[in-house]
């Protein structure tokens, strides 16, 4: 059972489900992706990729939940020096039928992307870009860092570490604000990419 709490919300409050963990540490229950052969858990975390061979192309693992408003919270840590070293978390987003990508909104992850909301496979764009002195302040190479995502109605806004990184707008009405939650490996890349600690705390 999910126990409500009191949250603050511009000056009052409101009743705000607690935070749920979205991963167990120990399976794949409420996921979907090829956990046979690209996506593995290893010591509590949600791996793919290694740092021998490339990652063919990219690869996604996914809620078999949607979610709208919410905050969601996760550590992530990226390694690999050969290819195109990139991830993502994606937001508000769906598995394109009978492909192997996922259309939304992507919380980036890689050098010269990090803090990025890139929108995958639907505008192929970056629609908001961080400071780089934030990201150089903000990101830890070779450690777990942590990922901050706030969606609230046509508002997205992205921190890694505490830092902010980007508060983007939704112009666009067509734009469905709801979807699956979704972590990527790029392909192109000797990568390996790990996520862990992964919560999800549901606003109204």
């Amino acid at each position: 059972m999910i126990r409500p709490f009191l949250c603050a919300l511009l000056g009052t409050f409101t009743v705000c489900a607690a935070p749920i963990a979205l991963f167990d540490g120990k399976t794949f229950t409420g996921w979907d992706g090829d956990t046979n052969r690209i996506w593995r858990i290893d010591d509590g975390a949600l791996v793919a990729g290694d740092l021998k061979s490339m990652v063919p192309r990219n690869e996604f693992v996914a809620t078999t939940r949607s979610y709208t408003n919410f905050v969601l919270r996760a550590q992530f840590k990226i390694e690999g020096s050969e290819g195109f070293v990139n991830g993502g978390i994606q937001i508000r987003s769906q598995r394109i039928p009978n492909h192997n990508e996922m259309i939304g909104y992507q919380a980036d992850i890689g050098e010269g992307w990090y803090g990025c909301l890139y929108d995958e496979s639907r505008r192929n764009t970056v629609l908001a870009r961080p400071d780089a002195a934030a990201v150089a302040k903000a990101f830890k190479a070779g450690e777990w860092n942590d990922y901050e995502i706030r969606c609230e109605g046509s508002r997205v806004r992205l921190w890694i570490n505490g830092v902010p990184m980007v508060d983007y707008v939704e112009k666009d009405p067509a734009i469905v604000p709801s979807g699956r939650i979704g972590l990527q490996v790029h392909g192109g890349g000797k990568t390996r990419i790990s996520f862990r600690k992964l919560t999800l705390e549901e606003l109204p």
